[in-house]
């Protein structure tokens, strides 16, 4: 079989970004429905040797993508309101910061507390943690589908099934057209909801194993396990989709492929339109940029 690029992006407002192993492109509408494209080389990190390194290299570019994503929603937000100036610098990182704190906080260290009350309730080591894990994976699916019943949201997610169509057609080497590309499923095996899934279902088991302790020693475990938890997530969901040709490896990606039905919706032809423009954009970056092997 052909080893074709590994290629990711994301949905911002309005818009859709395409990340290849060189470049980055961002396709919008603008207030004048008109297609806006922006397109930058990647650096720092993604040419980094320990991008190279299994299980640290998940950790380093979740980093960066985090960094990469928050940026390209703030080119997004500007260009519906005709803004020149852009988040980055301390600003980028404080905002990047609280909504880090935010998630730690909501699926981490409050399903820790409650786990921690169920022992207190009566409830061995194991029967606790493994409640705090199931109120975990509770709390992500919740938030997910919360946030999906919002106007604005429901059509982020449709740009968000668009890129995952896009990404699709290209890796079954069809034609990159709206009416060919809609064609395409939904779903996708590395998208970052799978790698969130597969996050929370490592930890349920590897916290599951640990024996009692105090409150505050939990909260910090949990906390300290996060980028083990992110490397061997990343490294699941790396090898689940370069296998996906075998049948049992489909059957263990099935579940990250069904959460993906909450946050993706079926893109019309103009969204789809915005996909391909931001793809077909990346890849003629691409061809200008040094090789950076991810």
């Amino acid at each position: 079989m052909e080893r074709l690029p590994s290629y990711g992006g994301q949905a911002v407002i309005e818009g859709v970004m395409m990340r290849g192993g060189k470049s980055v492109a961002i396709a919008m509408r603008d207030p004048d429905q008109q297609i806006v494209i922006h397109t930058e080389e990647l650096g720092g990190i993604y040419k980094s040797k320990l991008t190279k390194i299994p299980f640290l290299r998940g950790l380093v570019l979740l980093w960066d993508a985090l960094g990469l994503g928050m940026r390209a929603l703030t080119i997004s937000a500007n260009t519906q309101t005709g803004e020149d100036e852009q988040l980055e610098g301390p600003m980028l990182y404080l905002t990047l910061g609280f909504s880090l704190l935010f998630g730690v906080g909501l699926f981490f260290l409050a399903p820790a507390a409650i786990g921690q009350l169920f022992q207190h309730w009566g409830l061995n080591a194991w029967w606790s943690n493994l409640a705090e894990g199931l109120v975990r994976l509770a709390l992500l699916i919740g938030y997910i589908w919360a946030i999906g019943q919002m106007a604005d949201v429901k059509r982020v997610f449709a740009y968000h099934g668009a890129e995952h169509k896009t990404i699709n057609a290209f890796e079954d080497h069809a034609e990159l057209t709206p009416e060919v590309v809609a064609t395409y499923p939904l779903e996708h095996a590395r998208c970052g909801t799978a790698f969130l899934l597969t996050l929370v279902l490592i930890s349920i088991l590897i916290f599951s194993l640990m024996g009692p302790m105090p409150l505050g020693w939990r909260l910090a475990t949990r906390i300290l396990f996060i980028p083990i938890l992110a490397g061997l997530a990343y490294e699941y969901i790396r090898w689940t989709a370069t296998h996906m040709h075998w049948g049992w490896v489909r059957a263990l990606a099935k579940p990250g492929l069904m959460l993906q039905s909450l946050t993706t919706r079926e893109p019309s032809l103009d969204i789809l339109e915005v996909g391909i423009a931001a793809f077909n954009a990346m890849r003629a970056a691409e061809q200008k940029q040094p090789e950076i092997v991810l």
